[in-house]
C-alpha cells in the first residue's frame, strides 16, 4: 500500500471509493511479494502493480467492481486455474489477491496511517480477508508498539491480533495469522493479513563523490533512507545530493554518535566510498566492531583493499571483524561509470540480502524467487 498510497489518499479525501488490491500471499515462483498493492484510483486510473503485469487487466476489472458494488473478495490467480492463461499468469506462480473498497467509511484510520509513515514511525495494518460473516471482510485494526486503533469486530480479535502483529511490525513482515472468527487461536475460519509499515531501512553513505551521488539516488528509489556523511563541507552538499540526508562530520565520529543512539539496526547498509585511509581506517574499525548490520562494503582497488586490511589488523581488527568487509565493493558487473558503480553495490546488497548467487538466471536451475512458500495441494 505504501507505494500508492498518494493517489489512495486523494481519493478517500474527497469522499470518493477506490478499489484497492493486495498481494496477501504467494506460492512458487509469483513475481511479487505479499503487500504488493495495485489501485484503481476513483477515476479509473491503475496506479501500482500486484503481479508485473501478468495478472493485473483482471485485477482492474475485479477492483472496478468491488469499488462500484463495495464487496470485497479474496480472489487466487495461479497457473493452474482455467483462466491461468487468459489473465497471463504463465510462469508457474500463485497469487492470493484481496481486493476491497476504500473509501472514508470503509476505511477512516487511513490518513493517521500515513501520518506514521511519513514520519516514519512503526505502524501496521490488520485487514479481515476472510470470515464467515461477510459484514467483517475488509475489516482494519491498526498496531502500534504502544496501542492500537479500529476494530475487527470483537475485543478477543483486537486483543490477539493486535497481540500478535507486534512481532511482525517489529521485524517489517508482511503475512497472513488465523483465528477462530472472534480471534480464538486454537480455532480457523478467520484470517488476517497483517501490511506492516516499518521505518525504511539506512543506507550510510560515507564520501562525497560522484560515485555517492549515483549510489544515493539508487538506494533513494530501492526504498533506503539515505545519508551521506564527509567531513569536507565544500563536497557534502544538499545540492549534490538531492533527497538525501547529507552530514558534515568525520565520519568515524558521526557513526560513533548514531550507534551510540541507537540509529543503527540489523537492516543498516554502509557503503565506504572514501578509499582514503585517513578517513576509512577509523571509520572500518568502528564499523567492524559494532553491532550487527545488513552491510559493510568499501571502494577501492586491490592494492588499496590489501593496504586497507593490514591497516585494520594494525588497530586490533582480527578476522572475524574482517570478514564483514565487502571489499573491493560491488559484484563483477565490468561497471565504469558512477551509475554502473552504483547498480554493482546495489546488486551486491540485494544478493546477500536474499541469497542470490550473482549468476546468470539463464545458467540456474533454482527457484528465481528465495524464500518461497511451499503452494498448497
Amino acid at each position: 500500500m505504501r507505494d500508492v498510497l498518494g493517489p489512495l489518499l486523494a481519493g478517500w479525501g474527497t469522499g470518493g471509493t477506490a478499489g484497492l488490491a493486495t498481494v496477501v500471499r504467494t506460492f512458487n515462483s509469483a513475481p511479487r511479494p505479499a503487500g504488493a498493492s495495485m489501485l484503481v484510483t476513483t477515476e479509473g486510473e491503475a496506479v501500482g502493480s500486484v503481479s508485473g503485469g501478468c495478472v493485473e487487466a483482471a485485477v482492474y476489472e475485479l477492483a472496478t467492481e468491488v469499488a462500484a458494488d463495495g464487496r470485497p473478495q479474496l480472489v487466487r490467480y495461479g497457473i493452474t486455474d482455467d483462466d491461468a492463461f487468459a489473465v497471463g499468469l504463465t510462469c508457474g506462480g500463485i497469487l492470493d489477491v484481496f481486493v476491497e473498497p476504500i473509501s472514508p467509511e470503509t476505511f477512516r484510520e487511513l490518513d493517521s496511517v500515513r501520518q506514521d509513515i511519513d514520519n516514519s514511525a512503526p505502524v501496521a495494518v490488520a485487514t479481515v480477508i476472510e470470515h464467515p460473516d461477510d459484514r467483517r471482510l475488509g475489516r482494519h485494526l491498526i498496531i502500534r508498539p504502544h496501542g492500537f486503533e479500529g476494530s475487527l469486530g470483537s475485543d478477543r480479535a483486537d486483543g490477539a491480533v493486535s497481540d500478535d502483529a507486534l512481532g511482525m511490525l517489529a521485524a517489517g513482515r508482511n503475512s497472513i495469522l488465523t483465528y477462530g472468527p472472534e480471534g480464538e487461536r486454537l480455532g480457523e475460519g478467520m484470517t488476517v493479513f497483517i501490511n506492516s509499515f516499518a521505518p525504511r531501512p539506512r543506507m550510510l553513505v560515507f564520501g562525497a563523490i560522484d560515485f555517492a551521488a549515483a549510489l544515493a539516488r539508487l538506494g533513494t528509489f530501492l526504498g533506503y533512507r539515505v545519508t551521506v556523511c564527509d567531513a569536507r563541507s565544500v563536497f557534502a552538499t544538499e545540492r549534490r545530493f538531492p533527497g538525501a540526508e547529507v552530514v558534515v562530520a568525520w565520519p568515524h565520529r558521526y557513526l560513533t554518535e548514531q550507534i551510540s543512539d541507537r540509529l543503527v539496526d540489523e537492516r543498516t547498509v554502509m557503503c565506504v566510498l572514501t578509499h582514503d585511509p585517513k578517513f576509512d581506517v577509523p571509520l572500518l574499525e568502528v564499523a567492524l566492531s559494532g553491532p550487527p548490520v545488513a552491510y559493510i562494503g568499501a571502494m577501492g582497488s586491490r592494492r588499496t583493499h590489501d593496504d586497507r586490511v593490514a591497516r585494520l589488523r594494525e588497530v586490533g581488527l582480527g578476522d572475524d571483524e574482517l570478514a564483514l568487509l565487502h571489499s573491493p565493493i560491488g559484484l563483477d558487473l565490468g561497471s565504469r561509470t558512477p551509475e554502473e558503480t552504483a547498480v554493482s553495490i546495489a546488486a551486491e546488497i540485494i544478493s546477500l540480502q536474499w541469497g542470490g548467487t550473482g549468476k546468470p538466471l539463464g545458467t540456474l536451475a533454482a527457484p528465481i524467487h528465495h524464500e518461497e512458500a511451499v503452494a498448497p495441494a
